[in-house]
């Protein structure tokens, strides 16, 4: 019944006599922008009402009490028209609706009481099985990167799953600054847009998918991004990890379009850099994390301890605004993208190696800057 009612709903759209793919990307993207936008200024109205606040601390980069659930319009808007634009994906990807309920709760949750640590993770832990074993979203090849090709189905199911935890995490982790988060989410997206539209017609929902990511994080950033302290709102661990998920969803599913599953009617596509194309594309998530772990190890600190050797609180240190500093980052991390899409026929152990060299010489250029002026006033 659902089935006949969904074709019904694409019937009415075909009469229009614009292709039905570009229909639903066109309304996929309008009514995921208009209902984050209309959403969000309730949400910041009740937070204040309700002082559901994000409040200033040692690792804040904002001197203010700011509403910080703005998550749950992004979230509101992709359940939505997820649901009706890219229908397909919740018949190929049973799990997926439930993994993504399951991190607005946990999102909300750490967001109004702040969670435990430990209690984050097994909800991560919870929610990345069942998208990797549930719905069989996994790595299943590392097309030869350090000599290693098909990977055991318990070796993919482990690998796969510490991916997401990572990515989900890595991701908050870069949301320390108006724009950067939901504009690096925007151009990945983007990215995997592109792709999956031009790797066929069979990806079409994927398309539709970012589609609506991109409108509704567009809609986000208009508020985030605002000069008025009254329109002012954060994504909150909500939106971060709910981002960070869906980008790890979307990088393993292009990942396995180039494994050769011989599936009738389906076209066979074949890049050996792929997952490095994929590392490209989320740079700077998996850049900026491993550069904190790296300097808190040097320094003999906890992985986990909070400090300000992000990326982004290098640029500030700098004196530069939020919004600059974002644009630089990503500028720059699509440099690296770039970079990989032009080398991506070279050896793939090669390529991670310049992406990477890539990736972290971004990290540490606003320490060389920093330290270069200090060296000049000192003189």
């Amino acid at each position: 019944m659902k089935r006949k009612k969904m074709k019904n709903f694409e019937l009415l759209l075909s009469h229009s006599g614009i292709p039905l793919f570009y229909l639903k990307v066109g309304l996929g993207f309008l009514f995921s922008f208009l209902i984050t936008y209309f959403s969000v200024p309730t949400i910041i109205k009740i937070s204040r009402r309700k002082n559901l606040m994000d409040e200033p601390g040692l690792r804040s980069s904002h001197l203010r009490k700011i509403p910080n659930l703005g998550g749950i319009a992004i979230f509101y808007s992709i359940g939505i028209c997820s649901s009706i634009f890219a229908y397909e994906l919740f018949d190929l990807y049973k799990f997926l609706f439930a993994s993504l309920i399951i991190l607005l709760y946990i999102g909300v949750m750490d967001d109004i009481v702040v969670m435990r640590a430990y209690k984050k993770l097994v909800a991560q832990i919870i929610v990345s099985s069942l998208i990797v074993i549930g719905s069989d979203i996994r790595i299943r090849s590392l097309f030869g990167i350090f000599g290693i090709y098909e990977l055991t189905y318990f070796v993919s199911v482990l690998f796969s799953i510490i991916t997401f935890i990572v990515l989900i995490n890595a991701f908050n982790l870069i949301d320390g600054i108006d724009g950067l988060a939901g504009g690096y989410s925007v151009i990945c997206s983007a990215l995997f847009g592109i792709s999956y539209y031009r790797l066929g017609e069979y990806n079409y929902p994927l398309v539709v998918f970012s589609m609506i990511i991109i409108g509704a994080v567009l809609a986000f950033l208009y508020y985030n991004l605002s000069n008025y302290r009254t329109n002012k709102i954060f994504m909150g661990d909500t939106g971060s990890m709910l981002l960070g998920f869906l980008l790890a969803f979307t990088s393993i599913c292009f990942i396995d379009i180039f494994i050769d599953k011989a599936l009738p009617n389906v076209p066979r596509y074949h890049l050996q850099s792929a997952p490095v194309v994929a590392v490209a594309i989320l740079i700077l998530p998996i850049v900026d994390t491993l550069n904190v772990i790296i300097v808190r190890l040097i320094n003999g600190k906890s992985p986990f301890d909070a400090d300000k050797n992000h990326i982004h609180h290098k640029l500030l240190r700098l004196n530069l605004t939020h919004r600059r500093s974002s644009f630089y980052i990503i500028v720059y991390y699509l440099f690296i993208v770039t970079l990989a899409y032009y080398l991506r026929h070279i050896n793939v152990n090669l390529l991670l190696v310049i992406i990477l060299f890539t990736g972290f010489l971004g990290a540490y250029l606003p320490d060389f800057i920093y330290n270069t002026r200090n060296l000049k006033s000192n003189n």
